[in-house]
Order: C-alpha cells, then structure tokens, then sequence
C-alpha cells in the first residue's frame, strides 16, 4: 500500500488546480498543504525544492515533483 502523497498548494495558483485533479483522477490518496494558510509548513516545503520558492509540489512514492507542470510563486 503507497503512503499518503503529500501536495503544497496556494490559493488561486491554476498550477496548483491541476496538479490536484491529476491526482484525483489517478485516484491518489493526498494530504493537501496550503502555505498560504499553514506557514509553518514553509521550512519543509523549502527543504524539499532547495530553496525555490515555488507550489505546486507533490510528494508521492519518495519522489519530489517540483512545479513539473509550471509553477507559482508564494
């Protein structure tokens, strides 16, 4: 069984939109992180990019998938 995928968001981010219905239409199950609302969660979304500032980011299986798609600053 694969672990929960964990998605960092925005609000208003359309990078962020698709991001979250590709997953939802591979059936993934996901946590869904919105820096906007939960600061905190800003250390460890930077750690996982290298410092770019930068959503949507999705971890899923142990992979880091940073704005592949296009991003949006935060």
């Amino acid at each position: 069984m694969n672990a929960l995928a964990l998605l960092y968001t925005r609000p208003d981010c359309p990078h962020c939109a698709a991001a979250r219905a590709r997953l939802e239409s591979e059936g993934v199950a996901f946590r869904e992180i919105d820096v906007g609302r939960v600061p905190e969660a800003i250390p460890e979304l930077l750690k996982l990019t290298g410092g770019r500032r930068v959503v949507p980011v999705v971890v899923r299986d142990g992979r880091i998938d940073v704005a592949s798609a296009g991003g949006t600053s935060f």
